[in-house]
């Protein structure tokens, strides 16, 4: 059984028999006392998220996970609805799951879903995903003698960040880890 210092950020285990699944880690090591490691465990069966402190050396037990790659289909009022590109089985996944993996969700993205113990508990988005800009004011003259930036709505919804030329009906990248602009698609 692995050390809680190997816990990392996705991983299953097991916490007062239940399944949970590791969503922050944190090694800390305060000044004179013992080093602990400080995790944010969702549990699968009730969703409920805790701050738990594990001892550096204390072991925790890993619940096997499964990874599928799906495809997001659309949304309703049920949920969000993904298939299968092998099967073409459609599945839906509650919003609560996806987080803030909805603000990038468009057709046919390629997404990861991970599976313990038959249920899926986490979406896994790619590094960045290709948007449309729906919304964005025009820059102001005598405004480009610096990196400056406006807000753009872009299809999903979601608000970022882009440098002035950026106009509406333009593809750009985004990164899903920051949530930031990285460039024109």
């Amino acid at each position: 059984m692995p050390a809680a210092n190997d816990l990392r950020k996705g991983m299953a285990i097991k916490y007062n028999g239940n399944t949970n699944i590791v969503l922050e880690v944190h090694h800390r090591t305060p000044g004179n006392l013992r080093a602990f490691v400080q995790a944010k465990l969702r549990n699968i069966k009730t969703g409920n998220s805790a701050d738990v402190r594990f001892s550096s050396t204390e072991k925790v037990e890993l619940v096997d996970l499964q990874r599928r790659e799906l495809e997001f289909s659309y949304k309703d009022h049920e949920g969000y609805h993904f298939m299968d590109p092998e099967t073409y089985e459609t599945l839906e996944l509650d919003e609560s799951l996806l987080a803030e993996a909805k603000d990038y969700l468009v057709e046919n993205l390629k997404v990861e879903v991970l599976y313990a113990e038959g249920r899926a508990v986490e979406v896994e988005l790619p590094a960045s995903v290709t948007l449309k800009v729906t919304v964005s004011p025009e820059g102001l003259r005598g405004d480009t003698a610096s990196n400056v930036q406006k807000h753009a709505t872009l299809e999903t919804g979601l608000v970022v960040n882009v440098p002035l030329f950026i106009k509406e009906g333009e593809m750009v990248k985004i990164d899903t880890r920051t949530g930031s602009y990285t460039g024109r698609a």
